[in-house]
């Protein structure tokens, strides 16, 4: 597991790189391909969320539960896939919505989100490897804790964060977010079975926007090129 990170990350995160259930999840990770199995993404884009968004240039978290377990999927960004591959359905989704929400956006061609993720959104899933085709398999072997504890850095060292939160997985971290000085914006989870129960039409790319304009923020460009 290549642990790099973008220096500011590096700073308020490193104390939990020593912790006992680091410790454990490296060994599980390691256990994992001495039995030969195949884990996404590969070990440099595991963190690659941490490297494509700066600490210090944060303005929105869109939380995710599981890499992609398909080859060639998953590359660090939670609802991204790497260019040439097929656009995931509730990718799809997303971009669907986009097309109603925000006037002009145009459908990509590709779902690789790092555009996104280089003006400030961190696309963090909850758990970052997980074995090929076996979706969950890394779930609740120390991810959890890890990512859990991003979340509460960022809601204790920042102010104005915008947390995306789809379904109700993500909703239930919104616990560790202090509401008094972040937004929380939720819907449905984007998902085909669940996006027509209130994801559509819920508009959190503007609303994401105008929080931003109106606290003098750059707001995101969310066309993908």
């Amino acid at each position: 597991m290549a642990i790099e990170l973008e220096p500011g990350w590096l700073y308020v995160l490193s104390e939990e790189f020593g912790k006992d259930y680091m410790v454990q999840l490296r060994q599980f990770l390691k256990n994992e391909k001495d039995a030969g199995n195949k884990i996404y993404p590969k070990g440099t884009d595991i963190f690659n969320a941490f490297r494509k968004t700066p600490f210090s240039e944060l303005k929105v978290v869109i939380l995710g539960q599981d890499p992609y377990h398909g080859e060639n999927q998953a590359h660090g960004l939670s609802f991204s896939v790497q260019k040439g591959i097929t656009i995931p359905p509730s990718l799809r989704n997303i971009y669907k919505e986009l097309t109603t929400d925000i006037p002009g956006f145009v459908t990509p061609n590709h779902g690789n989100l790092t555009e996104w993720a280089e003006q400030g959104v961190l696309l963090l899933n909850a758990s970052l490897t997980v074995r090929a085709g076996t979706p969950g398999s890394h779930q609740k072997k120390g991810w959890e804790e890890f990512t859990d504890q991003v979340i509460k850095t960022i809601s204790d060292k920042k102010e104005g964060i915008i947390f995306i939160l789809w379904g109700a997985f993500a909703q239930a971290k919104a616990d560790l977010i202090d509401k008094t000085k972040h937004h929380i914006i939720k819907s449905p989870h984007p998902s085909p079975f669940s996006a027509d129960r209130g994801f559509f039409g819920s508009g959190p790319f503007s609303k994401t926007n105008d929080i931003l304009t109106s606290e003098g923020k750059k707001p995101i460009d969310w066309q993908i090129h």
